[in-house]
């Protein structure tokens, strides 16, 4: 399975990241935890993020996740949407976009 993406905010991140678990501000608003494909992340990037710092991009397994991954249509593709946090160990790379 592809792996897909997450923007976070470096230091939400580095708080969390030590329980074994991070949580998105949208699972608590919106009921699950926004992530694209890779293709997808110039438009999420450029449409969300325009002008953003201290961001770091989670690149995130799907089959190591504990909670449910579901891809439902927003803007006429298809995002995959994490219902539920996602567990350190699904997380396999974590890229600084401000150096990138």
């Amino acid at each position: 399975m592809e792996k897909i993406f997450h923007i976070a905010d470096i230091d939400d991140f580095n708080k969390q990241i030590s329980s074994g678990q991070y949580v998105a501000a949208s699972l608590e608003t919106e009921g699950f935890i926004h992530c694209s494909q890779k293709e997808q992340l110039r438009f999420v990037r450029e449409k969300f993020f325009k002008g953003a710092t201290n961001l770091l991009l989670l690149e995130i397994d799907p089959s190591l996740l504990s909670a449910k991954l579901v891809y439902e249509t927003a803007d006429g593709q298809s995002f995959p949407h994490i219902y539920g946090s996602i567990n350190s160990d699904a997380i396999v790379n974590t890229t600084n976009l401000d150096m990138a």
